[in-house]
């Protein structure tokens, strides 16, 4: 079985969850999150817990175990206390910055380049450190919206300019090889 799927997904306080069928529905302080679930896997509310059970132990059902039981505990996280991911601008001139709820990225091009956020998604910019944080209460939009202005200017291997992920390791090359 799989071992991720074994857990229980503990519900905290604060948070209301309802269950109908497939479809799931989680409430909590930072909003409200729902998604349907495939049949091939039965969810189950017991004592403040979750539980995923699979129906049998076909190739989809293993395969979709481990995956609902992930996705129902970030929707519980999301909810109580959220997501963000934390981008660094680094460049020579490259700079965020807010535009009301917009984000200004200037990072070399004869424009700005904005982004406005979707609902559920708000942006915060630190100058000082160059710093944009992408905070929201689901988990796959957050990463989708920081790989989006990641891509608006990826670091590049020479120089590392770029915006890139705060945990990220840019592999660096040497350049002309007549340098010293």
């Amino acid at each position: 079985m799989s071992r991720i799927g074994r857990m229980p997904v503990v519900i905290p306080k604060g948070v209301e969850v309802d269950i109908q069928g497939s479809h799931v529905r989680v409430k909590g302080p930072n909003g409200e999150l729902s998604r349907v679930f495939p049949a091939a896997v039965s969810i189950v509310l017991e004592e403040g817990n979750i539980e995923v059970r699979r129906s049998s132990d076909d190739r989809t059902s293993r395969a979709l175990h481990g995956m609902t039981r992930a996705l129902i505990n970030n929707m519980v996280v999301g909810v109580s206390s959220g997501f963000e991911k934390l981008l660094e601008v680094n460049g020579v001139g490259y700079r965020a910055e807010m535009s009301g709820t917009n984000l200004m990225l200037h990072v070399g091009y004869s424009h700005p380049v904005t982004f406005e956020p979707p609902e559920g998604i708000s942006f915060e910019t630190d100058a000082r450190t160059r710093q944009i944080k992408v905070i929201g209460r689901n988990k796959e939009q957050v990463g989708q919206i920081a790989a989006d202005i990641r891509k608006v200017r990826p670091p590049e291997p020479y120089k590392g300019k770029g915006i890139k992920y705060l945990d990220e390791k840019i592999r660096r090359k040497a350049g002309k090889s007549g340098k010293v």
